[in-house]
């Protein structure tokens, strides 16, 4: 009995051993199903991440990025589609080349995509970033943008300024009357213009030599070229900032010690920054910044395209005829160009439209950088990443422009929705949505009567056996790889009109 005891008893444990083993067994299959159910819906729920090259470990893709990138982007976008991810280094980048999806980007996610992804040179050249170019969204930004456009760049204020603008325009006819069927180089003769200009406007005077206007413009196209070169923040050179903010030093240092009746800009920025109100007042760093803001703003971005348009038109000489037809129209042979001509010349701004359309001073715009992860266009576009706007892509693609490549301003003739604000994603050399340039209004003043002043005065041929070449150098900005020269021919037959 004790042996058939002992074994029912074996036999009773083991029973009980196998009836806990299914039920772990069953607990571990439950488990793993459980986990595969979610895994499978979590990977549904988080999109992957937009489609792009193969890239190498660490270094991503920045050994196979080309010097022309807006080419080599345009060749993956041919590939990949309408979003592109990059990985540059260890940080992840993503390129709109779509109008629907820029929307979503500058417009439906605006918030989320308002901040700046700011390179070290920025950093470093705006004393922290406290512009209104690459600073943070926030209550400073608001308080700073609006100062801005309220203060300096209101219709008023831009009107203040008229007479300096057209003293120095009219001294650039002169000055290239004086070399009439001589090679003139026409970038170096619309930027020193530009520059005398933004100076006039900046703090009421010019009287720099031409060699001194000449290096700082050379310094501003340096710091440019040093903000669209990656990794530049182990080598940027402090001088350059040190070298602007000595020149800005010294001229508030100058109009602080002497009474002025003006009104120039700095002037504004001054009386901003010694108002006791935090929320109307500006800090020393602050008017320092934007001063750099608008000389580079005015002294490049704008020689850039009237130089591109006077290239375009000597292209083609049917666009040149016609815009020289409507500005003897509307002035006459008599006149001199005014502002007040300026929302009369339809075919003149439709020129400049086009113009910018080809050929954005800003091809990718500046880079934006979502505050948190987003679901966009069925992609993971991952926080703190680099979001670029093609603008160049979209403004030449087939799908929403007839003869992309062409230069046809006729387009803008019958296109009249078509502005400079953002409204229509296929064209928007500004930018758009709460990061949209806030110098508009001064760009468009400047570019129309600088190229209304030189188709306007004078009849241009090219240096015998040449052509107008059309090849970009690619940066921050999109400037031509070889200036523009061209010969000036006087076309009025008022002599008085040239001085």
């Amino acid at each position: 009995m004790l042996n058939l005891y002992e074994k029912l008893t074996v036999l009773a444990c083991e029973g009980c051993s196998w009836s806990c083993h299914a039920h772990t067994t069953a607990a571990v299959l439950a488990v793993f199903c459980f986990a595969w159910w979610w895994a499978k819906k979590f990977t549904r729920i988080i999109p992957p991440l937009p489609p792009g090259p193969p890239c190498l470990p660490i270094l991503g893709n920045l050994p196979f990025i080309k010097p022309e990138l807006h080419r080599y982007l345009a060749e993956l976008s041919e590939i990949h589609g309408p979003i592109v991810k990059l990985q540059l280094g260890t940080k992840t980048c993503i390129v709109i080349n779509s109008p629907s999806i820029a929307k979503e980007v500058l417009k439906d996610h605006d918030a989320i995509f308002a901040n700046r992804d700011t390179p070290a040179a920025a950093v470093s050249g705006t004393l922290g970033g406290v512009d209104i170019v690459w600073r943070p969204i926030g209550p400073d930004f608001n308080r700073l943008r609006k100062l801005f456009l309220r203060e300096v760049m209101s219709k008023s204020g831009l009107d203040a300024f008229y007479e300096l603008r057209r003293c120095e325009i009219r001294q650039m006819v002169k000055d290239l009357h004086g070399k009439i069927g001589s090679s003139v180089n026409l970038d170096e003769h619309v930027a020193l213009t530009s520059m005398k200009v933004m100076i006039n406007m900046l703090w009421g005077g010019s009287s720099e030599r031409n060699s001194d206007l000449i290096e700082l413009r050379e310094r501003l196209d340096e710091f440019v070229r040093l903000i669209g070169t990656p990794n530049v923040s182990d080598f940027f050179p402090k001088n350059i900032v040190l070298w602007f903010y000595g020149i800005f030093e010294s001229v508030i240092m100058n109009r602080l010690k002497t009474a002025n009746d003006g009104k120039d800009f700095l002037q504004q920025l001054l009386e901003l920054n010694q108002k006791g109100d935090d929320k109307i007042c500006l800090s020393n760093h602050e008017v320092k910044a934007l001063l750099l803001d608008m000389l580079i703003a005015g002294t490049d971005t704008v020689p850039t395209t009237v130089e591109w348009a006077m290239t375009e038109l000597l292209r083609h000489p049917d666009k040149m005829t016609k815009l020289v037809q409507e500005l003897d129209t509307v002035i006459g042979d008599q006149n001199i160009l005014e502002e007040c001509h300026l929302p009369g010349l339809i075919y003149l701004n439709a020129v400049v439209k086009e113009t910018l359309r080809l050929h954005p001073a800003a091809p990718f715009l500046l880079p934006h950088m979502p505050s948190e992860t987003t679901i966009m266009a069925g992609y993971t576009i991952p926080k703190d990443s680099r979001v670029l706007i093609n603008a160049l892509a979209m403004q030449r693609d087939p799908e929403f422009w007839d003869d992309p490549l062409g230069f046809q301003p006729e387009r803008f003739l019958k296109a009249e929705e078509v502005s400079y604000h953002g409204n229509n994603m296929q064209y928007i050399p500004f930018g758009s949505g709460r990061r949209i340039c806030a110098g508009i209004a001064l760009a468009e003043k400047m570019v129309g009567l600088l190229l209304g002043a030189l188709v306007h005065s004078f009849e241009w041929k090219l240096p015998e056996g040449r052509r107008p070449d059309i090849q970009e150098k690619f940066g921050i900005l999109l400037k031509k790889r070889e200036s523009l020269v061209a010969l000036p021919f006087a076309r009025l037959s008022n002599s008085h009109q040239y001085y």
